[in-house]
Formats: C-alpha cells, structure tokens, sequence
C-alpha cells in the first residue's frame, strides 16, 4: 500500500531498497530553503541494521503488509520470550533480538501487539506507557542549575534512564516505551 512521506510514523514497517524497515523515529523538517522533507530514523527487520533517510514530503513509500495480534507475556527463557494469544491460548516465540531492550520492560500478562509477515514475528509493540519502579538514582544537589535538569537512574529491571531531580530511589514513574524516556511520577 502506497502512503505519502508525511504519513510515515514510528512503528510502522515499510519496504525501503529492496528490504523490510521499521520506523524508529520521524521528524519532519522544513529548512528555509528547498522543499520540506521526512528525517526518518529505520531499522532493518531481516538484517538488524539501522539507516537515516530524508524522503521529500511529495515521495510515496510502499507500506509493508503485515498482520498484528494481540498477545500476553508468559515468561522470558535463554534468549527469547515467550507470548500467548487471549483468544486461542497459542503461543509464540520471539528472540530478545527482535525485542531490543524493551524485552526488559515485560511483566507477566503485559498485553503487547506482535506484528507477523508470512507468519513469521517481526516486530514487537508494548503499550505507550509502562510503570516501572526507581531502584536507584543519585542525590539532587540543591540549586545545581549549572548542569542538565536530569539525572541518572537505573530501573528495578535493569534499564538506565535520566529523570528529574525531585525523583528519589523506591518511587514509581511511568516511561515511554518507544523511547525509554521519564513522563511523570507515579503517587
């Protein structure tokens, strides 16, 4: 299915130079001379790898066919996890490699949309937000302006992430699983 460049979105699959792409990030770009234009941010589903591409917002990309479905998390095994469907209790197996560091994010029956080309998984989507818990942070130093307004945090799964200064160890936040940043504490 043909789309224009402007509707490319993160998440979507396209088929780009005679491969499959996910969509990692869009930014739409219009410089103050010549036509505006798509920064588009891919990784390669088959191969793993990753590529920046400029598509001009009057160029048509092909919208790859795929099928998603809903799926539970079960449990993580070596190197893959482990989903359910709902409806038919069939389950699948994913690499970690598919999943990237998101893989760290699942908790038993987290609901995450799988999406399949020829039967085979390609792409793993979890929910928007998840809640997650702050295992541990440095101390805020008052009145410290001078420097970035974040500091460093590492999750009780593992993931570092910057947060706020007013966020202390043991306290509930909510990320952005798309791009693992903070959006707001948790009361």
């Amino acid at each position: 299915m043909k789309i224009t460049a402007n509707e490319i979105k993160p998440g979507m699959i396209i088929e780009h130079k005679n491969d499959f792409w996910n969509v990692l990030k869009t930014q739409h770009v219009k410089p103050g001379k010549g036509g505006a234009f798509n920064q588009v941010e891919l990784k390669s589903v088959l191969k793993g790898t990753k590529l920046n591409e400029r598509f001009r917002s009057n160029e048509s990309v092909e919208k790859a066919e795929v099928n998603e479905k809903k799926f539970n998390f079960l449990y993580i095994d070596g190197e893959s996890c482990h989903f359910m469907d709902k409806e038919n209790f069939e389950q699948v197996e994913i690499s970690k490699k598919i999943a990237g560091e998101q893989y760290k994010l699942l908790k038993e029956n987290l609901e995450v949309v799988i999406s399949f080309m020829e039967e085979k998984p390609i792409s793993l989507e979890l929910p928007k937000n998840i809640e997650c818990i702050i295992e541990s942070t440095d101390v805020a130093i008052k009145n410290q302006t001078a420097s970035s307004s974040y500091k460093p945090a590492i999750l009780d799964c593992g993931i570092k992430i910057n947060v706020p200064p007013f966020i202390e160890s043991g306290e509930k936040i909510i990320i952005d699983t798309r791009t693992l940043e903070y959006v707001k504490r948790v009361n």
